[in-house]
């Protein structure tokens, strides 16, 4: 394994009991849930960058864990070409199905992160609340992909969970530390980056803590 991908090893879990999240079961009441709503809020962001640069790069954008589309529709409207990648094919199916977007400039695929392979020169990968259910093994891995498919001047938009999140307990999910995710980030002109670390509720009304990093950074 190379130097790049020991550096950015995630997180050991602070109880590593061998927990599994499987989550499987809960997607479709997880796209049931959130059905409609607007893009995110560092997907805005992003874009709002974007639209400020001096010499915008191509609109080609990949969408992670792209789900039921809250944000690939938002892309496609704004002109944008996206290549929407889930692991799921009822989140595939269900973004095909929209009729609140052009879909002539979109091209999807069911991919798992461990499986992941993306074009070169892409000006804006997106990954909302998804890279936590990479498993840790794959994780490396996939943030070098995710590093080296965007071109220079290109932007990450996403979330990375935090190791005080509730979750962290799962041995199937990535989560990192606060200097963790800044050395993830080195690649990249950090231009927003928020911290949450309080109790709440999951859109599903569990119970949870959530430790969350919102990342807006474009790659130098």
């Amino acid at each position: 394994m190379c130097d790049f991908l020991n550096r950015w090893a995630p997180s050991n879990n602070p109880e590593p009991a061998g927990e599994s999240m499987d989550f499987e079961p809960k997607w479709i009441q997880y796209y049931q849930a959130v059905e409609g709503r607007s893009p995110r809020p560092t997907l805005v962001k992003a874009l709002e960058g974007y639209a400020q640069d001096a010499h915008p790069l191509p609109r080609f954008a990949v969408d992670l864990g792209c789900g039921d589309g809250r944000d690939t529709v938002e892309l496609l409207n704004q002109g944008w070409r996206v290549l929407a990648i889930d692991g799921e094919p009822e989140a595939i199916t269900r973004l095909r199905q929209r009729d609140n977007c052009d879909r002539t400039y979109l091209e999807t695929r069911v991919q798992r992160f461990e499986d992941l392979t993306l074009p070169p020169e892409v000006s804006l990968i997106n990954a909302s609340f998804c890279l936590p259910f990479c498993h840790p093994d794959h994780f490396p891995q996939l943030w070098e992909e995710i590093v080296l498919a965007l071109a220079s001047g290109g932007r990450f938009c996403g979330q990375l969970f935090g190791d005080q999140d509730s979750w962290a307990v799962y041995a199937d999910m990535t989560h990192h530390s606060h200097d963790q995710v800044h050395d993830l980030l080195t690649p990249f002109i950090v231009e927003w980056l928020e911290e949450e670390n309080h109790p709440g509720k999951t859109v599903l009304g569990e119970d949870k803590h959530w430790h969350i990093f919102h990342v807006v950074a474009r790659k130098r």
